[in-house]
C-alpha cells in the first residue's frame, strides 16, 4: 500500500510546526526520556492458526439505500494440525443470517446408473459478538479433513461497532450511494490492509493466511465490475442485473481481496508474454488511459528481470476510484489508485504516476507473492515497494533522477525521526496502522539501497531471487531475507540487519577535515554523536575521495566506533574530501565546507547529492563573484532539479550583475524543457516587485504546461493590471485545478460575495490533495469576507473536517476554522473535531498543534 501522499503548497510550514518541539540528535536530560524515543507498546506475536482456510467463495449484491452487502461467503478450510472441533472467523458489524456446513452425500442412481453427488447442509451453533464468528462444527476433526461453511449475512460498514469505525477502517465504501452528488458517479470499492476485508466477508482476517477464491458480483447492468484474477462467466439474470463471475487460482492473503464497482471504462493492454492488461478509468479519461499507464508493460519487463522471478499471477488490472482512503493499494492482480493518478495527456507532460504504479506492481513480488508474518514485519512489503520506485526511476531515467527520489525520501524519514525513532521490524507497537509510517516505506527503502551498494548488484539482486524462490505463497521474517543474503554471499550479515532492521535511530555523524603538511596526510576526524542510550554505535562501510590537483583517490574504510580518524596521504592541501562518495549513507552529516571546496565539488563530482550540496552551501554568497558565477552555470546543468534550485536561489536578487541573472531567468521562463525549471524562473522573476516582466508572464499564459501557466497566472495577477478581469474569466473555467486555484487566490483578495457560489462550485470537483491547496485559498477569501459569508460557510467546513476521506483535507477544513473562531460557538466546534477525530495521523497533529 502506498501512503496517502499529501504535498499541499503550505506543506513546510505545517510540518516546521510539527517537528520543531524538539531538538533531534541532542542528549536528553538524563531524568527525560526525549520525545523521539521509540515507545514499547504490547507484545504483537504472529496470529496462532487453529485453522487454515484454503478457498473463500463471495456471491455479493448490495443494498445502494441502506449500503449494505447481501453477502454468502463458502470457506474451505482445514485445522491447521491440531484436531479442532471449532472455527473462528473475523466478522465485524455483521447480521448473520445463517451458518451450515457442507458434506457430500454419494449416493448410486439405479436408473441412471451412475453415482450422484449431493450436498447436504447442516445448521451449526455458533456465537457472535460483532467482531468474531464462533463456529461449533459437528465433531472433531483433523488436519486430514477438508470442511466446507456456508455463511449468509448481511455487512454493514457503515454501522461498525464504535471501537472499529474509522474513515479509513470501514473495508468496504459505497460512494455516492444515493446518486445526489452530481459531479461524483457511484461506486464501490474495497480497501482491505491491514485487517479491514472482515468488515465485508468473514475470514482469518491475518496476513499470515493464504487462500484462493472466487467472487460472484450481482450488479445493475451498467456497472462494470472487477475482482481478483480472472472474469470466467458475465450472465443476465432474469432481474436485468448482471452476475460476473471472478475467479483466482493462486493464494493470497485474505488482506489482498477487492472488488470495485462502477462506471468505467477499460482500455485492455498485454505484455509480450501474453500477460493481460487492464486500466480503468473514468470514462472521460478514457482516451488517456494509455498515457496514464501504458508503461507498465515495460515495468513488468523491468521487475522480472531485476527480481529474476517471474511475474506469477494471472492478470494485472488498475482501476482508479473516487475518495480513495489510502495512496494506492496492491490487491493482487486489480490495484486500486486514488482519483489523483487520472490526468489528461496536456497536465502528464508536467509529471505523471509512475513512481506509484511501479510501488503497487513490485509489491506483486514483495507482499502478495511473498507476504511479511506480522505487520510488524511491515518493511518486508514495503520496504521493497519503496526502493522499486528507486529502481525504476534508475532504469528509466537514470541515476540522477533516482537519486533525487531518494533525497526525497530521506527527507521525510528524518523529519518523522524528529519526533519517533522506531527499529524497521517492531515486536512491540501499540497499533498496527502505525507500522505504515515512513520507518516502513522511506527508511526502510534507504536501508536496502545501503544493502545493495554494500554487497553489489549481483549479490544484492541474487539474494532477493533466493528471499523470493524460497517463500513464494507463503509468509516470511526479516530473518528469512538475512539467511538468503548469507546464503548467497557466505558472508555473516547479523551486524547489519540488527543495527539497520532490529534497532531504531540512525547515525548523526560530525566530519572534520584538516591536513598537515609534514606528514603530506589528510586527516579525517569522524563522530558519531547519536545517543547511544537509543541508538547503537554503527558499523558503517563507505567510500572517501580524496581530489588533489584536479586527481582522484578513492579508500573504502569502515566506521565502527563513537570517535575515529583516518589518515590518507596528499602531497598537497586536498582540492576536496569526499565523504561517504557514493551517497549512500543514511545519515545526518555535520561536514563544514569552505567556498573553494564547493565550487571544486560542483564542477568535478558526478553526484546529484553532491552538486545539491553546493549549490545549496553557495546560496546565501550571491556577492561573491565566484558563487555567483556557479550560481548562473548551474542554471544551465544537465539536470533539470539543479537548475531549478539554481534558479530558486535568486530569488528577491537585487545585486551585482542583475541584468544578466535577469535575462538568464527570461530564457529559462520561455525555453527550458522541463516545465517545472520554466515555473520556476516565472516565480523567481515575479519575486523582483516590478512590472518588467508582466510581457513575459501575459506570454506563458499560453505556455502547454499546466505548472507554468499556474506560475505565469499567480506572478501576472500580483499587480491586478488592467486586463484581469479578461484573463480572470478566461482561465476560470480551467479543467486545471491548480489554475483554478490561481484563479482563486485572485479572487480571495477581492472578496466580494457574489464569488462565494463560485469558490463551492470549485470545491466540488476538487481531488483531495488540490482541495487542501483550495481550502487555504478560501480561508484567505473568508478571512476578508464579511460574517454573513463566514457563517455560510461554517457547515461546509464542519463537514468537510469530520467526513473527507483524506486526513489532511480534514485538517485543511480545521485550519480555516480557525481563521473563524471570533465567531460564536467555532472554538468549541473546533474542540470537538480534535476529539471525535480517529485518524492516528490527525490526531497526533492535533496534539502537537492544536491552535493552529
Amino acid at each position: 500500500m502506498l501512503q496517502s501522499v499529501w504535498r499541499p503548497a503550505c506543506l513546510g510550514l505545517v510540518f516546521l510546526l510539527f517537528f520543531q518541539h524538539t531538538s533531534f540528535g541532542s542528549r536528553p536530560d538524563s531524568l527525560q526520556r526525549p520525545a523521539w524515543a521509540a515507545k514499547k507498546g504490547p507484545y504483537r506475536p504472529t496470529r496462532s492458526l487453529k485453522n487454515d482456510v484454503i478457498h473463500t467463495k463471495l456471491q455479493l449484491r448490495f443494498d445502494w439505500l441502506r449500503q449494505h452487502v447481501l453477502g454468502t461467503a463458502t470457506i474451505a478450510f482445514k485445522p491447521y494440525f491440531y484436531a479442532q472441533n471449532t472455527l473462528e472467523l473475523d466478522a465485524k458489524g455483521f447480521d448473520i443470517k445463517s451458518v451450515v456446513q457442507l458434506d457430500t452425500l454419494n449416493r448410486y442412481d439405479s436408473t441412471q446408473q451412475k453415482t450422484i453427488t449431493e450436498f447436504v447442509a447442516d445448521t451449526l451453533e455458533y456465537t457472535y459478538n460483532r467482531r468474531t464468528l464462533n463456529l461449533k462444527l459437528r465433531r472433531n476433526y483433523s488436519r486430514f479433513d477438508t470442511l466446507h461453511v456456508q455463511i449468509d449475512y448481511v455487512a454493514k460498514p457503515n454501522e461498525l461497532p464504535e471501537d472499529l469505525r474509522g474513515v479509513d477502517r470501514k473495508g468496504l465504501y459505497f460512494i455516492n450511494a444515493d446518486g445526489l452528488e452530481t459531479n461524483k458517479p457511484r461506486q464501490i470499492w474495497t480497501q482491505g490492509e491491514t485487517e479491514n476485508n472482515s468488515c465485508w466477508f468473514p475470514t482469518v482476517d491475518s496476513p499470515n493466511e493464504k487462500m484462493t477464491q472466487e467472487v460472484f458480483i450481482t450488479v445493475d447492468n451498467q456497472y462494470r465490475t472487477l475482482s481478483n484474477g480472472l472474469l470466467i462467466d458475465s450472465k443476465t439474470n432474469p432481474d436485468s442485473t448482471r452476475t460476473d463471475y471472478w475467479r483466482q487460482r493462486l493464494p493470497h492473503a485474505p488482506y489482498l481481496t477487492m472488488i470495485a464497482v462502477g462506471d468505467f471504462a477499460l482500455l485492455r493492454d498485454s505484455t509480450a508474454s501474453g500477460l493481460p492488461l487492464e486500466y480503468y478509468v473514468e470514462p472521460e479519461y478514457a482516451s488517456h488511459a494509455q498515457a496514464i499507464f501504458g508503461r507498465t508493460r515495460e515495468m513488468i519487463s523491468f521487475f522480472e528481470k531485476t527480481f529474476g522471478v517471474k511475474y506469477a499471477w494471472e492478470k494485472y488490472a488498475q482501476i482508479c476510484v473516487r475518495d480513495f482512503v489510502s495512496g494506492a493499494m496492491e490487491n493482487t492482480t486489480a490495484t486500486v489508485h486514488g482519483e489523483d493518478v487520472q490526468m489528461d495527456s496536456r497536465a502528464l507532460t508536467d509529471g505523471n504516476s509512475d513512481d506509484v504504479i511501479a510501488h503497487e506492481l513490485s509489491h506483486h513480488w514483495f507482499g502478495n507473492l511473498v507476504t511479511c508474518e506480522e505487520w510488524g514485519q511491515l518493511p518486508l512489503n514495503e520496504a521493497f515497494a519503496n526502493y522499486s520506485e528507486y529502481l525504476w526511476n534508475e532504469h528509466k531515467h537514470g541515476v540522477l533522477e533516482a537519486d533525487r527520489l531518494a533525497q526525497g525520501e530521506m527527507n521525510q524519514y528524518f523529519g518523522e525521526a524528529e519526533t519517533k525513532q522506531e527499529p524497521l521490524i517492531r515486536f512491540f507497537y501499540a497499533d498496527k496502522e502505525n507500522m505504515f509510517d515512513n520507518h516502513s516505506y522511506a527508511k526502510g527503502g534507504r536501508v536496502l539501497h545501503m544493502l545493495r551498494r554494500y554487497l553489489g548488484d549481483e549479490a544484492f539482486f541474487l539474494s532477493m531471487k533466493l528471499y523470493l524462490e524460497k517463500s513464494k505463497f507463503k509468509t516470511a521474517e526479516i530473518p528469512d531475507l538475512r539467511t538468503a543474503v548469507e546464503e548467497v554471499t557466505g558472508q555473516d550479515m547479523n551486524w547489519f540487519f540488527d543495527q539497520w532492521f532490529m534497532r531504531a535511530g540512525h547515525p548523526n555523524l560530525k566530519i572534520e577535515n584538516s591536513y598537515d603538511p609534514k606528514s603530506s596526510k589528510v586527516v579525517l576526524k569522524i563522530s558519531q554523536l547519536q545517543d547511544s542510550t537509543y541508538t547503537p554505535i554503527y558499523k558503517l562501510p563507505l567510500k572517501i575521495d580524496v581530489w588533489v590537483k584536479g586527481q582522484r583517490q578513492r579508500y573504502d574504510v569502515t566506521i565502527n566506533r563513537a570517535r575515529q580518524t583516518f589518515e590518507f596521504p596528499a602531497t598537497e592541501r586536498p582540492d576536496l574530501v569526499d565523504f561517504d562518495a557514493e551517497k549512500q549513507l543514511l545519515a545526518v552529516i555535520d561536514y563544514k565546507k569552505t567556498k573553494q571546496e564547493l565550487v571544486f565539488q560542483y564542477y568535478n563530482t558526478d553526484k546529484y547529492l553532491t552538486k545539491y550540496d553546493a549549490v545549496t552551501g553557495l546560496e546565501n554568497q550571491l556577492a561573491d563573484t565566484t558563487a555567483r558565477k556557479l550560481m548562473m552555470d548551474a542554471m544551465s546543468d544537465p539536470f533539470w532539479r539543479i537548475r531549478q534550485l539554481a534558479i530558486a536561489n535568486f530569488s528577491e536578487y537585487d545585486g551585482l550583475g542583475f541584468n544578466q541573472v535577469e535575462r538568464a531567468l527570461q530564457s529559462k521562463a520561455r525555453v527550458d524543457e522541463k516545465s517545472a525549471v520554466r515555473a520556476e524562473a516565472l516565480i523567481t522573476l515575479a519575486s523582483f516587485g516590478d512590472n518588467s516582466n508582466d510581457p513575459l508572464f501575459r506570454e506563458a499564459l499560453n505556455d502547454s504546461s499546466f505548472m507554468v501557466v499556474t506560475s505565469a497566472l499567480d506572478a501576472y495577477l500580483i499587480s491586478k493590471p488592467d486586463d484581469a478581469t479578461e484573463v480572470t474569466a478566461k482561465f476560470e473555467t480551467s479543467p486545471n485545478n491548480d489554475i483554478i486555484t490561481a484563479v482563486a487566490n485572485y479572487y480571495a483578495g477581492l472578496a466580494q460575495p457574489e464569488r462565494y457560489d463560485w469558490f463551492l462550485a470549485k470545491m466540488e470537483r476538487m481531488k483531495s490533495a488540490e482541495y487542501y491547496n483550495f481550502l487555504q485559498v478560501f480561508g484567505k477569501y473568508l478571512v476578508k469576507s464579511n460574517q454573513d459569508i463566514q457563517r455560510r460557510a461554517l457547515p461546509l467546513l464542519e463537514t468537510t473536517a469530520r467526513n473527507h476521506s483524506a486526513y489532511f483535507v480534514r485538517f485543511g477544513a480545521y485550519q480555516v476554522l480557525g481563521l473563524l473562531t471570533d465567531i460564536e460557538g467555532v472554538k468549541a466546534m473546533r474542540k470537538d473535531l480534535r476529539a471525535s477525530e480517529q485518524d492516528p495521523k490527525l490526531r497526533e497533529m492535533y496534539t502537537q498543534f492544536r491552535d493552529f
